[in-house]
């Protein structure tokens, strides 16, 4: 229950920084995934441009090492990826390179802590 509770939390002041760090945002839309016991935001294309010119996520880099994010590139995606799916980016270059299609945005989850292994934050790029 401490878990879950936690994972709340840090879902609200994660969504309240993205509002933040976007701007006007509203089409930040929630989602609940509990079945993969985590829940996060979809931003739209507006608001994902201004989340990577922002500093929220240098920010998040501070707070949540780098092995603990998870990241969810596009296929067609110049970002590297090594053979064992590791990516080799910034938070920022994953937001920015989804940020410069017309169409681009991002979404982002906070997991439950050891539900999806060592990672407490996903990214996922969208763009068409």
């Amino acid at each position: 229950m401490r878990r879950i509770m936690l994972g709340a939390t840090g879902a609200t002041i994660a969504a309240g920084a993205v509002l933040y760090g976007a701007g006007t945002a509203a089409a930040i839309v929630p989602v609940a995934q509990p079945n993969d016991a985590r829940v996060g935001v979809q931003l739209d294309h507006s608001e994902t441009k201004a989340l990577a010119q922002g500093p929220l996520p240098a920010l998040i880099g501070m707070i949540v090492p780098a092995g603990r994010v998870g990241a969810g590139l596009h296929q067609d995606t110049q970002l590297f990826k090594d053979d064992r799916g590791g990516v080799h980016a910034s938070l920022r270059q994953v937001i920015m390179e989804a940020a410069e299609h017309p169409d681009g945005s991002v979404s982002f989850f906070l997991d439950v802590p050891g539900s999806h292994g060592p990672r407490v934050l996903d990214i996922y790029q969208r763009w068409e």
